[in-house]
């Protein structure tokens, strides 16, 4: 059985679409799924199963729906994707100079961006920002923060043609530490 990194968006953001994460680590366990671990309150969650990630992302959004009410976009991988994902980091020349870990988002995707897309957002001078698409992950590097961001607000999800989540570097690191060996 595979350890599954499993990330839900939209949950826990303000007032609705709430799920405790004892509840939802109750009915993932109740649903079979075994060592059933959860990071942070906003939709983190390793397991382990024997479905292949795209299954297992389709089975998790029925039953997450089903028990909870609120219908989240789950995206799925392999604890051996994720060590990939680190281990493939175009930015870690910026976090080893100093640049802050919360800088730098990965975007989990759920199939391939469209090539053209992607052309134009690695082909165009972002500034003092940084984007790289490798497979199914975007790596954006924001040097000043979020809110001042122009890079994040040309990552669309109807021009990328495919739904994406994403996750800071620190949250990352973590979910593979919590996914273990």
């Amino acid at each position: 059985m595979a350890r599954h990194i499993v990330l839900l968006r939209g949950i826990n953001v303000g007032k609705h679409r709430r799920i405790a994460m004892a509840d939802l680590r109750e009915l993932l366990t109740g649903h079979g799924y075994g060592d059933v671990k959860t990071l942070l309150q906003s939709g983190n969650v390793v397991l382990t199963s024997r479905r292949r990630p795209d299954a297992l992302a389709r089975e998790l959004e029925r039953q997450i729906e089903a028990g909870t009410g609120v219908d989240p976009l789950v995206v799925v991988r392999t604890r051996e994707q994720i060590e990939d994902v680190i281990e493939h980091n175009p930015f870690t020349g910026e976090l080893e100079s100093g640049g802050a870990p919360k800088s730098l988002q990965v975007s989990f995707l759920t199939g391939d961006p469209d090539p053209e897309f992607v052309a134009e957002l690695e082909g165009r001078d972002w500034g003092r920002e940084r984007v790289a698409f490798r497979g199914r992950e975007i790596y954006a590097w924001h040097a000043d923060g979020l809110q001042s961001s122009e890079l994040v607000k040309h990552l669309d999800e109807k021009r990328l043609g495919v739904s994406a989540t994403a996750r800071n570097w620190n949250t990352v690191l973590k979910l593979l530490e919590l996914a273990g060996d």
